[in-house]
């Protein structure tokens, strides 16, 4: 059988030896399996501090070889769910929306529109620190023309 899969006799009695061998993580890998049962979400990281909660001096590369090997990956985390936003959701008043996106305008000087803009800048005070100042600046556009009539800082 070892000629027919050109194999050395050595490498047939190192893989019998060690069929019989003990597994030594047998305790490591029950506790991760108690620890992922309760907590069907964790991913090695927090299983790592889990175990090094309940006292086990463990290295986190091996508690992700262990959990790969037992299947436990955690599939539902994505990158894309995690993507950063700094949307907070709606501040401030909301104007009414008396445009009704209705651009078209047959005289000027009956639709004008504004937009405030909120500029930031540094100044330097009498001590040599920079101060951050604020500047706001207010077109005033006629949709008319769709010219800017005035604008106010």
């Amino acid at each position: 059988m070892l000629k027919y899969f050109n194999l050395p006799k050595s490498t047939y009695m190192y893989w019998q030896k060690r069929i019989n061998r003990p597994n030594k993580d047998m305790e490591i890998e029950n506790k991760i399996l108690k620890i992922r049962k309760e907590n069907p979400n964790y991913g090695y990281r927090r299983i790592t501090a889990m175990l090094k909660r309940l006292g086990l001096k463990i290295n986190k590369k091996k508690v992700q070889r262990l959990v790969q090997n037992l299947k436990l990956q955690v599939k539902s985390f994505s990158r894309k769910s995690r993507k950063y936003s700094s949307y907070k959701g709606q501040v401030g008043k909301v104007a009414d929306n008396k445009i009704k996106r209705n651009f078209k305008v047959e005289k000027p000087y009956t639709q004008i529109t504004t937009d405030t803009t909120e500029f930031k800048y540094f100044e330097k005070d009498k001590s040599g620190t920079y101060q951050i100042k604020k500047l706001y600046l207010n077109p005033y556009l006629d949709m008319y023309n769709s010219e800017i009539q005035n604008n106010q800082l």
